[in-house]
């Protein structure tokens, strides 16, 4: 699977939610205490955009009803049977320009 640029760390906000679209993908990009994660948008509750929501506890907390998702699992907590999708994260630094945030995603 390739990597893909999907933002600028400075376009992150510690434990705050950013949405990207890239190709068929939706997702949402966390940072949490300096490191980059990479969701599914979508909660499968109710369909809320998790990439509003924030981190609590290394958890994406789904702003509509408060579902919340391990960063590094996906899991629901308490029902870790519920799931999301999780992608491979990194920084990709550069000399001059801020470090970019990548995720690995399947071809598409």
């Amino acid at each position: 699977m390739p990597w893909v640029s999907l933002c600028q760390v400075d376009e992150l906000a510690e434990g705050r939610g950013k949405y990207v679209e890239i190709g068929p993908f939706q997702l949402a990009v966390f940072l949490d205490q300096g490191k980059p994660y990479v969701i599914d948008n979508r909660c499968p509750h109710a369909g809320g955009s998790l990439s509003g929501g924030e981190v609590h506890d290394g958890h994406a907390v789904c702003p509509w009803h408060q579902w919340a998702f391990g960063l590094e699992t996906g899991q629901l907590r308490g029902r870790p049977a519920v799931r999301i999708r999780v992608h491979k994260a990194r920084l990709c630094e550069r000399a001059v320009k801020p470090d970019l945030v990548q995720a690995e995603l399947p071809i598409y």
